[in-house]
Order: C-alpha cells, then structure tokens, then sequence
C-alpha cells in the first residue's frame, strides 16, 4: 500500500520533475542582484518548467519587472504578492501560480551556481522525499568580518558549521535555497502568514515551521539537505557588524518561541539542542585555540559564539514571556487552490 506521501505525489516515480522556479523580491535596492538571480536561472542546465517573479506589494518594483522581463528567454512570469505582506505570502502566491512538480525558492538576493538546479532535483527519483535543500555560500560585500563565526552564518541566510557536509536529511530547509514538492506544500496550506521576514524586519522561522509540519503531516517523509546545490548569497556591509548579528540572534529567539506554539517547543527546539551542545562548544574551544595559537581573532568568534547564543536565548525568553494575542496568521491555514496546468502571467 502506498504511503501517504507517495498517494499525494503527482508525477510518475521516475519521471523527471518539472521544476517551477519562484523568486520573491520586494526592494528595488536590490534590482541588481534580482537581474542576476532570475539571469542564473535562466543559464540552468536543464532549464526550469518555469520562472515566476513575485513582487511583494512595491507597485514601482513590479511595472519595472514586467517591463524588463517582458519577451525575455526563457520566460519570466512576473506577478504581484495577492496575499499579506511579507516572504511568506509571496511565497504562497508563487506556490499558487506554480504549475510543476518542484517548486524552488530562490532568494532575490542570491545566484544559482551551475548545475545547481539539476543537483537540487536529483533526490525526487525517491518519493520518500518532500523536499530538497542546498547549500548557501555567503558573498560577502566588503569581506568577512573576522570576528564572524561559521557556526553562525545563519545570521546571514547562509549554510553554517554544523550542517551535513554531505547529502543528508535534515529537520528543516532554508527558504533562500529550498524546494519542495507542489503537492506536498498545497496539502499542508503553504507557508504561515503569521511568520517570516517583513521588509527589513529580522524575524524569520517560516521555513522551519513549514517544514515541522510538512514532516509530521508525512510521518515517512524526509527533508534532504543537498550540498551540491550552491547559490551565492549576497551579504551587504550593514549586515556584517556586531549590531546587525545581535539583533538578528535576539530575533531568531523570538521567531523560535513563535514556532514552537504552533508545532510544540519538542520539535521547534530540537535541532538547536543538539547544535548548541555539539556545534558550538567546539566552535569557542577552535576560537580560544586559535587565539592561543597566535590568530587573536579567533577570541573574538569565539566571544561571538558565546553572546549570539545568549541573545538568541533572551530573544526566546522574551517571546515566551511576552502577550499571546491572537495575531493575523494564527489561525489554521486554508490550503491554496490547487492548479493543474498554465504558468502564471
């Protein structure tokens, strides 16, 4: 008898998935890196199914898209966010329009390197897979900070020190590099609009909880973490400075405690226990020898792992402590309808 993943899939196993390419952007700050994420789709070998450019309520920034990618080859779909403001709604607007298999996320912000697309949709042949994620390199924009630690380039978007060096399964994806089956994301209604980035707001925790509850809606199901699947994350100067990663650890607390009143603090908390057992004493104990080894800047990654661990535990306490109003996005979500065929336009 077929599992109940494998009753949801839509195409046959072993057929090769068609794979619809999202791309949510919402500043024209970053039209540049936009021209460049939807150009190193377009250069994938095998191309997508599909490109679809969701604009996140910036009518300035969607007139411009339409214009400049009207007639372009491959094809961009460009649409507007129709959902609530913010990454989780555009990625249920593109997740609407979609009509393949897959559908990816691609931040606009990041580069898909070559033979990413075709890495990151190899793993589908197993229909035990709901879903697939790569690696996210950072591309740092005026260089490293060296005090910075890789345990932490979370803070960034990118794949950090404690993640599977080879093909493996994880709890949870991260959204600038994901994708997941079609079905499965319709089944289980989408991404919450209640949680997710805003803007410039740092909050995050919507691919983590999109991804619990996939995982315990598909009890046999598995997220796959994909290393040869690269993109380049662009970092900017504002978010390489010590300000920029406390604020963020403080509010990656607090989107932590958020997700764990909609999927248990069990399953929300469980990786990071492990990670903060594991990952990051050995990451103080690498930066204090280094330091003693005569690299004093290891000192400071490993200060960092200690006050990132910190802040993210306020930032968890204070959202734990604070009011529980009902907030738009708390109620269960209504899945998306579904799409059989036709690209949006």
């Amino acid at each position: 008898m077929p599992s109940r993943r494998e009753q949801a899939s839509a195409f046959p196993v072993g057929a090769p998935p068609r794979a619809s390419v999202v791309i949510c952007a919402h500043t024209e700050e970053r039209w540049a890196e936009l021209r460049a994420a939807v150009g190193s789709v377009q250069a994938q070998t095998p191309p997508p199914h599909e490109l679809i450019v969701v604009v996140d309520h910036n009518p300035a920034l969607l007139e411009r898209a339409r214009s400049t990618f009207s007639g372009a080859t491959p094809p961009v779909a460009v649409i507007p966010n129709a959902e609530r403001s913010g990454l989780s709604g555009a990625r249920n607007s593109g997740l609407r329009a979609a009509s393949g298999d897959v559908v990816v996320f691609l931040d606009d912000d990041a580069a898909a390197q070559p033979g990413w697309l075709g890495a990151l949709l190899a793993p589908y042949a197993d229909p035990g897979v709901l879903g697939v994620g790569g690696h996210i390199e950072p591309e740092w924009r005026g260089g490293a900070p060296a005090w910075f630690p890789d345990e932490f380039l979370w803070v960034v978007g990118c794949s950090y020190l404690g993640l599977p060096a080879r093909p493996g399964v994880v709890r949870n994806l991260i959204g600038a590099n994901m994708s997941c089956r079609r079905d499965v994301a319709l089944e289980v209604g989408g991404f919450r609009a209640g949680l997710g980035r805003v803007g410039s707001i740092p909050l995050g925790g919507e691919e983590t909880e999109f991804c619990i509850r996939a995982g315990q809606h598909f009890a046999r199901g598995a997220w796959l973490y994909q290393p040869g699947a690269t993109v380049r994350h662009t970092v900017p100067g504002r978010r390489a400075t010590g300000r920029y990663f406390l604020r963020r650890c403080f509010a990656e607390g607090l989107s932590k405690a958020r997700v764990s009143r909609f999927v248990g603090r069990g399953a929300a908390l469980a990786s990071e226990r492990a990670y903060a057992a594991r990952v990051l004493p050995r990451g103080v104990l690498r930066g204090v020898q280094q330091a003693l080894g005569g690299d004093i800047t290891g000192l400071g990654r490993a200060t960092a792992v200690v006050v990132g661990l910190a802040a993210v535990a306020a930032g968890y306490a204070a959202g734990l402590a604070s009011p529980t109003p009902r907030l738009s996005g708390d109620e269960p979500l209504a899945a998306p309808s579904r799409r059989s065929s036709g690209a949006a336009s």
